[in-house]
């Protein structure tokens, strides 16, 4: 049985959804709405939990009512959560999805990462098969590589440097996670770069690249927040099995294209029994 960790940040956010995105200083009504514990780290956790049944979450969460929320929820949805609890409220955010599926994203508060020096049981991720990172200090990275492998977002590799990675996930259309590969020391031994509905490119040690397809949608898109995360939860779960590159991708994109179908960031996530 595989088994995983994610070291990484938690965002509860407050879901609405509405026509369009309204233009300043218009007031529309929401059809809908809901909250939800998420953010990127959370979502990999999560899409990796109901795949593997075997997670470990590392993370910090403020200490007040969204950050004890979250913490119960990601429990709820099948992932052990340890958090370094910080002095702060928790950082959270607003989603408007309109009719199209499009999610705009608004973000408030600092982002609570866990750092090596918190009290946390780092020793859980020795053998991990495959772990993934959204952020964390230095050391916290260093606590992360101690399983098989590891796959990162460009957002983590600020605190990366001196590890090695696995594999470097990114959307290639995300200003936020464009990296310039000469300047991570050392390299990644892959780097994937997504393209939505064009698929996405990927490089490797020895000059060998490639290129991979989106998945055919299994019904109708409900709303798109998630889906990149639910792909690179995919690939690091993917890695982990012992997939080689080209299947991994498949069924990362697999991955991808089954969230697209579900409200928020979980209803549309693969199980252990659609593998």
């Amino acid at each position: 049985m595989t088994r995983f960790a994610v070291v990484g940040h938690v965002e509860w956010i407050e879901f609405g959804r509405f026509s369009h995105v309204p233009e300043p200083g218009e007031i529309i009504d929401a059809t809908e709405w809901f909250s939800e514990a998420a953010g990127s780290a959370a979502v990999v956790a999560v899409q990796l939990a109901k795949l593997s049944g075997d997670v470990d979450f590392f993370t910090a969460l403020g200490d007040d009512d969204r950050g004890r929320r979250a913490e119960e929820r990601l429990t709820e949805l099948g992932v052990r959560v340890h958090a370094a609890r910080r002095d702060a409220t928790q950082r959270w955010g607003f989603v408007h999805l309109d009719d199209d599926g499009e999610r705009t994203i608004s973000i408030v508060g600092e982002r609570h990462v866990p750092l090596g020096a918190d009290k946390l049981p780092w020793e859980r991720i020795d053998g991990a098969d495959a772990v993934f990172v959204s952020g964390g200090d230095n050391a916290a990275m260093r606590e992360a590589r101690r399983g098989k492998l590891l796959v990162a977002t460009p957002r983590a590799v600020d605190t990366l440097r001196g590890v090695q990675l696995d594999a470097l996930i990114g959307s290639g259309k995300d200003r936020l996670e464009q990296v310039d590969p000469d300047t991570l020391d050392p390299p990644p031994k892959l780097i994937i770069t997504t393209a939505g509905k064009e698929g996405g490119t990927w490089h490797g040690a020895e000059q060998r690249e490639g290129r991979f397809e989106a998945a055919e949608l299994p019904g109708p898109v409900v709303d798109e927040y998630g889906a990149g995360d639910t792909f690179a939860a995919g690939f690091t779960y993917g890695l982990g099995a012992g997939y080689d590159i080209d299947k991994a991708l498949a069924f990362a994109a697999r991955a991808g294209a089954a969230n697209l179908t579900g409200r928020g960031p979980y209803a549309g996530q693969l199980t252990s029994a659609q593998i």
